[in-house]
């Protein structure tokens, strides 16, 4: 069955590390879900379905982690005994505050824009790169791995966690307004 003492990177075989082979990830979850999927055990007793239940929630939640990028970045800095708090600790620079404001700005005025698409093709390449400059810096401080560089590494993770939010409501609007 599935060791639950293994981290989530030994569970699928994988180097701890900001880089995840996703093809073998998802490669190693099929194997692993054919191994505890509840399916397979619905002849077997209540416990046992119980058991592979818990199993095949815990192949699903560390799949779902090493997947993308944010959550990766967040659980490695739970590996080097760094929990970091969202939702308590969103102190920002204040630099970084303005680039916020001025991006959701940015959104909001796209359904009056000229090309509304076109608008939320270009912000949509902006959070991209920028998401993309947050993982390599996560990368070079996580990899140095000294106090200072880990607390720097949650910053860039707390700053990270906007662009991926905003992606997401860049999407949402994408699809609205190609739906009108």
């Amino acid at each position: 069955m599935v060791d639950l003492t293994k981290n989530y990177f030994e569970l699928f075989e994988l180097p701890v590390s900001c880089q995840v082979d996703l093809q073998r990830l998802s490669s190693q979850y099929r194997a692993l879900q054919r191994a505890v999927h509840p399916d397979r055990f619905a002849g077997d007793d209540e416990r046992q379905q119980r058991i592979s239940i818990q199993y095949a929630s815990h192949v699903n939640e560390a799949f779902n982690t090493l997947k993308q990028p944010l959550p990766r970045a967040i659980y490695l800095l739970k590996l080097a005994g760094r929990d970091v708090d969202m939702e308590r600790n969103t102190i920002m620079d204040s630099g970084f505050l303005m680039e916020q404001m001025e991006l959701r700005e940015a959104v909001a005025d796209i359904r009056s824009a000229s090309n509304p698409e076109q608008e939320v093709e270009r912000l949509a390449s902006q959070v991209d790169a920028d998401i993309l400059r947050y993982l390599q810096q996560f990368e070079g401080f996580w990899v140095s791995g000294t106090e200072q560089d880990l607390e720097q590494a949650e910053t860039v993770v707390r700053k990270m966690q906007f662009m991926v939010k905003l992606a997401a409501e860049l999407e949402q609007l994408e699809s609205e307004l190609l739906d009108d």
